[in-house]
């Protein structure tokens, strides 16, 4: 694959990206809290194969204070301790609809999902899971790279 990005995306269809980021920045304020969208972003970034995505969220949980240990699990986060488990419900549900339409593993995930989370909670975890999967899609088709450097603010 080529580490040039095909088109620069952060120039083109300002509209788009405009409502992409408020999105992304509306769920990390709401119930939900930073740190979980954030394992969910790095979690659905991992399955997904999006490097860029999967930095950058990685990043993002360090600044917050996460410890390294703990988010290199994630990709392990059924084997490992450090998830609580309202976490480990979120992961799950994260997974589980990520996983669609490939396979329908929600009926498994749910309920755990409603033991710990609001029907408000899940729908905004819906809204989180969307704007990742849609970041992922965008940056894996436009070979969008992991910047050595990342810009001022990501």
């Amino acid at each position: 694959m080529s580490h040039a990005a095909r088109i620069n995306l952060f120039t083109l269809a300002p509209s788009a990206l405009k409502a992409m980021v408020n999105l992304s920045q509306t769920v990390k304020q709401g119930a939900l809290g930073p740190r979980l969208v954030e394992l969910v972003n790095l979690r659905v970034s991992q399955q997904n194969g999006c490097g860029v995505c999967v930095d950058m969220h990685w990043r993002d949980l360090i600044k917050q204070g996460a410890d390294p240990r703990h988010l290199n699990s994630v990709a392990a986060w059924r084997e490992a301790p450090f998830f609580s488990e309202r976490e480990r419900a979120a992961l799950a549900w994260a997974d589980a609809v990520n996983a669609l339409p490939h396979r329908d593993d929600t009926d498994a995930a749910w309920p755990a999902l409603r033991e710990h989370f609001s029907e408000g909670e899940i729908a905004e975890l819906g809204y989180t899971i969307a704007v990742i999967r849609g970041w992922n899609a965008i940056n894996l088709s436009l070979r969008n790279p992991i910047p050595v450097e990342p810009p001022a603010g990501m």
